[in-house]
């Protein structure tokens, strides 16, 4: 009995195909993804300028914050720096005049949840107007 002997080849599977599928997926999540932006307190950011002293200027919130987390409203030193101590004090001091400037003036040093503990505070009691200011001086005072 002769046996015919047939070569074998190695098995192999073509992978253009899904990479195709896999390359066609990723087109189409990237593009029937939203991206939603939500912003809560809309800021807008002063720059540094001189200006004339005006006598004519509004009743004004000043909140301070230093480098130790410490508050003061207008040169008024808060308890503590926590979110129900500053809305006390704000809404004591503003009354219910929402329209009233609050400008909110940290230290460089301020660790940044102090700050955003604040502007929280400020949105959430309704406040509209609120600047940060800023210091033109270049460095530390020695």
């Amino acid at each position: 009995m002769r046996l015919h002997y047939h070569t074998t080849e190695d098995p192999t599977v073509d992978l253009t195909s899904l990479i195709d599928v896999v390359f066609l997926l990723l087109i189409f999540f990237m593009v029937s993804t939203t991206f939603e932006r939500q912003a809560f307190l809309k800021v807008d950011l002063p720059e540094a300028s001189e200006v004339e002293d005006r006598s004519d200027i509004p009743e004004f919130l000043e909140l301070i914050i230093d480098s130790e987390g410490r508050m003061y409203l207008n040169d008024r030193r808060l308890v503590d720096s926590e979110e129900n101590t500053i809305r006390a004090a704000i809404q004591e001091s503003a009354g219910d005049d929402r329209s009233m400037p609050l400008i909110l003036r940290a230290d460089r040093m301020t660790p940044h949840h102090f700050v955003v503990t604040a502007m929280d505070v400020a949105a959430q009691l309704g406040f509209e107007n609120l600047s940060i200011a800023t210091d033109r001086s270049d460095g530390p005072a020695e």
